[in-house]
């Protein structure tokens, strides 16, 4: 149900991006639909964050290789909203109602949706990012908003000055954490005073009053010289004259730290994959207070098929999703997606398979991302020699992750 802080609420997420940098995972599809732990899509965090939060009113904005995120969305999320009620959870590409251009940036992005948003005629609009690994109840943050009578509210974590670094937007605030300062993305962030080598990142989280907001989008849309991004034109704009605050991440993950991943990188996707297989995950997929919903095809369970020839199925530390087979081989501290199968004598160690992965007899795999459909022949040895690995057309990171895609397998 809708709480009294959120039934005036709207949620923009802003899902088109190209993710060029986890290439060539988005090769063919959108970055929040790239599989994330293997029965989730990037997407189903923020998703999940929206539906617990009791946010029913939904615009998800997208422009690039949109099928697949489409078609997750259709068949997983609109179940949950209930259009006769007033709820509902909209796919938006580009509409080019105001001219002839894909979306510009991100308050580009917004501002050619103000016709579709006023309609609904929300008191507040809160924009989120689509790529992302979190859990958060926005209802804190809007009653935060509320409370400090705020034209604009910003998301806020704390994170190492050397991590923020030409990433993140760098906020400055005073005592009752007013900002008085922002920076998009500086080579020396600010520090947080009294506490070196940290400073205040902004999370790309904002909560406006609507009238507030359809101001400032259609002045920036008038400036030749904007960019037409929240971050780098839109906030830095609205500091000194308006009241803007910040708002401390409140993590619904209840660990002893906060977590939030950006998932941006090859490196950072593997690493958060990872997370989820340790004894005690840094992120918590099992907790029915704060579930993560997704949609899941109709699957058998997983089955390991034991043989007296010395054949064992097995995994150990990995999480395995339904209708997969281990059939004889060895799985270790990996995540495998739907429909999976692992044929005898193979081994796959630290690695990440996509859904309708099949790895050969005596094959072995070891960190490696494998994308979905694709065939590993037996006997092939994946992730122990990278030049070898690139050789053969496969795609290896700075750490040494190889990624093979359909293409090259």
């Amino acid at each position: 149900m809708t709480s009294a802080l959120t039934e005036n609420t709207m949620a923009i997420i802003l899902a088109g991006g190209k993710g060029s940098r986890l290439e060539p995972l988005t090769r063919d599809r959108a970055k929040p639909a790239v599989p994330f732990g293997g029965a989730y899509r990037i997407i189903d965090f923020t998703l999940s964050n929206v539906l617990n939060s009791g946010i029913r009113k939904v615009l998800m904005l997208t422009q690039y290789k949109t099928m697949s995120l489409d078609r997750h969305v259709n068949l997983g999320w609109q179940r949950y909203f209930q259009r006769e009620l007033g709820q509902f959870i909209d796919i938006v590409p580009p509409q080019q109602r105001i001219d002839e251009n894909w979306y510009q940036g991100t308050g580009d992005a917004v501002y050619q949706n103000i016709y579709t948003i006023e309609r609904e005629r929300p008191k507040y609009v809160v924009i989120l990012a689509g790529d992302h690994i979190y859990k958060m109840d926005y209802r804190r943050l809007i009653q935060t908003h509320i409370e400090n009578h705020a034209d604009l509210t910003i998301s806020t974590l704390r994170v190492p000055t050397s991590t923020a670094a030409r990433r993140f937007g760098v906020l400055e605030v005073d005592e009752a954490n007013r900002v008085i300062g922002f920076a998009e993305k500086p080579v020396i962030p600010r520090e947080i005073p009294n506490q070196p080598d940290y400073c205040l990142a902004s999370m790309g989280i904002y909560v406006f009053n609507t009238e507030f907001l359809f101001e400032k989008l259609c002045q920036d849309a008038l400036d030749e010289n904007s960019r037409h991004d929240f971050g780098g034109d839109i906030i830095p704009s609205v500091i000194d004259q308006y009241t803007v605050y910040a708002h401390p991440f409140n993590d619904e993950n209840r660990k002893s730290e906060s977590y939030w991943r950006d998932v941006g990188t090859l490196d950072a996707f593997f690493d958060a994959n990872m997370d989820l297989i340790d004894a005690d995950p840094q992120l918590n997929l099992y907790d029915r207070r704060w579930p993560i919903w997704t949609y899941q095809p109709n699957c058998p369970p997983p089955k390991f098929v034991f043989a007296h020839d010395e054949r064992i199925g097995m995994a150990t530390d990995s999480l395995i999703c339904n209708g997969s087979i281990i059939s004889g081989a060895f799985v270790n501290r990996s995540v495998l997606g739907f429909r999976c199968r692992v044929n005898s004598y193979a081994q796959v160690e630290e690695s990440i398979l996509f859904s309708d992965v099949e790895i050969g007899r005596k094959a072995r795999i070891s960190r490696a991302i494998l994308d979905s459909g694709v065939r590993i022949d037996p006997g092939m040895e994946i992730g122990f020699d990278p030049e070898l690995d690139r050789a053969r057309g496969f795609y290896v990171t700075e750490n040494g992750i190889t990624i093979v895609t359909r293409q090259c397998s």
